[in-house]
């Protein structure tokens, strides 16, 4: 991979965590809490996947720690259309 490949991952990868949310897929998760326990500013990430909501928390710094240490991979990212101007 060239330079311009590895800068243009690495902003894809921001974009995603600056305009998403993480978003449980219910089914697959078995409640380990291993997300909530990993979260640095304690969301509890475990009652969302529990509930089947994504987590819109006003504090979630969208670091990834508990997509990244799911041991499922029940979390992942979604975009949000929150700062898209509308036309």
């Amino acid at each position: 991979m060239n330079i311009r490949g590895l800068f243009r991952a690495e902003q894809t990868r921001r974009k995603a965590l600056v305009q998403g949310y993480v978003v449980p897929d219910t089914s697959r998760c078995v409640q380990c809490g291993i997300c909530s326990y990993n979260c640095p500013i304690n969301i509890d990430v475990r009652r969302h996947a529990w509930l089947g909501e994504p987590v819109r928390d006003s504090h979630c710094l969208t670091c990834g720690e508990c997509v990244a240490r799911c041991p499922r991979g029940v979390l992942r990212f979604e975009s949000t259309n929150l700062f898209q101007t509308q036309n």
